[in-house]
């Protein structure tokens, strides 16, 4: 009889895993493996069906971008009865174990009950965003890449129907807002949003890319299925 298939969840090879009630609604998960610790910061009911995962850049994290962006989004949309997971990657210079630890994120909820998701990933964290899309296929309703870099997402336009929106400022010196323009050619869709005076870091215009970041991702969950 052939072996199971086995799950995200289950390529960690978890040596052992902790959590712990921060506050009321957040949870801090850490999975001890042979390489690296993978934390998540998981805000709201665990066994919500709509869940966003955060994905931040190449120094991992769990803030996102302007400092504290994904912090604040967890605390929204828990306050909304949805879930919210912020995943600090083993390795985060490393996108393949980057990408399986935001698969291991997903199959963990999934586990706990949710079936959609939203996936947004800062910088580094683009790619990793954009790959998890087409791996969550249906499951997933809306990718949205903030200051993304083009490596790593060249089977971007495996994400069709997936809506994909794609934020980057205009006075970014770290990646220029090419680079999105070419993510957004790679998937043969998406829709590009410059926003004025932005920097890498979103220090400068945080607040018109979290509202349109919120507005976007209840469109997602609101709109109807195909």
């Amino acid at each position: 009889m052939a072996d199971e298939p086995r799950t995200p969840l289950d390529l960690l090879e978890r040596l052992m895993t902790n959590e712990a009630e921060l506050a009321p609604g957040v949870r801090l998960l850490e999975a001890y493996t042979m390489q690296g610790l993978l934390k998540l910061l998981w805000y709201g009911d665990p066994t919500a069906a709509d869940v966003i995962v955060l994905l931040g850049g190449a120094m991992g994290g769990f803030s996102g971008p302007a400092g504290s962006m994904y912090l604040e989004l967890g605390e929204h949309y828990a306050a909304q009865g949805r879930g919210v997971i912020c995943c600090d990657y083993r390795r985060p210079d490393k996108l393949e174990l980057s990408l399986l630890d935001a698969a291991a994120s997903a199959d963990w909820a999934m586990r706990e009950g949710a079936r959609r998701f939203v996936v947004v990933g800062h910088s580094f964290g683009g790619a990793v965003a954009v790959q998890l899309g087409v791996a969550l296929t249906a499951h997933c309703v809306g990718v949205a890449t903030v200051a993304t870099q083009s490596a790593g997402c060249e089977h971007a336009a495996q994400l069709h129907p997936t809506p994909l929106v794609l934020f980057h400022g205009d006075r970014d010196v770290i990646l220029p807002p090419e680079s999105s323009a070419m993510v957004q050619a790679l998937a043969g869709a998406g829709d590009l949003r410059i926003i004025s005076g932005a920097d890498h870091g979103f220090v400068e215009g945080r607040d018109e890319l979290r509202d349109q970041l919120i507005s976007w991702i209840d469109d997602r969950f609101e709109a109807p299925p195909d």
